[in-house]
């Protein structure tokens, strides 16, 4: 009778000291990260930094994609294996973009790599009682953190997939965040919530949507990914906005919706130099300035120029169109955008 007490006892108590274990140890893997991101000098924020320790990424993230020769594996918080809950925790928590959602084995959502995304949310620049609007919600990770520094009634996520919105929105409660989370096609910004102080943009762009300059107000920032790099505009009005590129690169999945996505051309095809081709300044360029520089042309500029990186480039969107420029809008290199 005693033997089967204790050991009713170890039944018991078993799940709950696996559970007590199971958080001890994401808990222990969140601080770390936050430590490690700290220590990057990509925290230095204290505002930011206590969004971060506050939001777990493990929430946002309960599985995820991971190549392996022709397939992917999917790592699952919840496998009854262990070695793979350890491997699923470590790739949590590791400081790179997770695959999250896959359609026909193509990618069609990510959790952000974290350090990339406390760059983008320091260069975003917002005050307290900024009203922001990100564009692409993904796992809801983002909108946690926007919701914590500037308060949930300030955050509109949208997302183009309802299935993507419905989980980030559960993702976002089970923490006590309720942000507007909007389903809609993103490149037509979210009128019903407007006007915003910010944009932020977490899917790669061709160009600039018109539509977003005058769901802004005068002064406001849009930040987005542009070809590989990150551009920081600010708008003038409805018709008008400039800025110029982050040294930072930034690569995302394609922005879905009205706005098509651009691709990079064949530069190898054209007989470039190898160690040019994969040269990630260059390539930089080269995507930005597709379809209206000829490889060889933008080699040649790119040489000549002495080898230019991102923050040397920027763009100007206006009522007439949108168009990237190197140093100078008015200087003698611009370039029509999105072609």
């Amino acid at each position: 009778m005693g033997a089967h007490a204790a050991r009713s006892a170890r039944s018991a108590g078993g799940p709950r000291a696996a559970h007590a274990e199971a958080r001890d140890l994401r808990d222990a893997a969140h601080a770390a990260q936050v430590r490690e991101l700290t220590a990057a000098g990509v925290l230095d924020d204290p505002a930011w930094r206590a969004a971060f320790e506050a939001v777990p990424r493990h929430v946002f993230v309960p599985y995820f994609f991971t190549g392996r020769g022709a397939g992917h594996e999917r790592l699952w918080g919840e496998d009854p294996d262990p070695a793979h809950r350890a491997r699923w925790l470590r790739g949590v928590y590791t400081d790179a973009p997770l695959p999250t959602r896959l359609r026909d084995g193509e990618l069609v959502s990510s959790s952000s790599q974290p350090s990339l995304m406390a760059k983008m949310l320091e260069a975003l620049d917002v005050r307290d009682g900024d009203d922001v609007l990100e564009i692409g919600t993904g796992t809801g990770y983002t909108a946690a953190l926007l919701s914590h520094r500037l308060g949930e009634e300030h955050v509109t996520t949208i997302d183009l997939d309802e299935e993507i919105t419905e989980s980030a929105r559960a993702h976002l409660a089970l923490l006590g965040y309720r942000p507007a989370v909007v389903t809609g096609d993103g490149a037509r910004g979210c009128p019903s919530r407007a006007p915003f102080d910010r944009i932020l943009v977490t899917c790669t762009l061709p160009l600039v949507p018109h539509a977003w300059l005058g769901q802004c107000r005068p002064g406001a920032r849009i930040l987005a990914p542009l070809s590989t790099g990150l551009i920081a505009l600010t708008v003038r009005d409805a018709d008008f906005a400039e800025g110029r590129f982050l040294h930072t690169p930034a690569y995302f999945v394609p922005l879905r919706g009205a706005t098509a996505s651009a691709t990079a051309p064949g530069a190898a095809s054209y007989g470039l130099p190898y160690e040019l081709v994969e040269n990630e300044r260059f390539q930089f360029m080269l995507v930005l300035t597709a379809g209206v520089l000829h490889p060889r042309e933008a080699l040649d500029l790119w040489r000549g120029e002495g080898r230019p990186g991102r923050e040397r480039f920027g763009v100007t969107v206006s009522a007439e169109g949108q168009w990237s420029w190197l140093d100078d809008p008015q200087g003698p290199y611009v370039w029509p955008l999105g072609e």
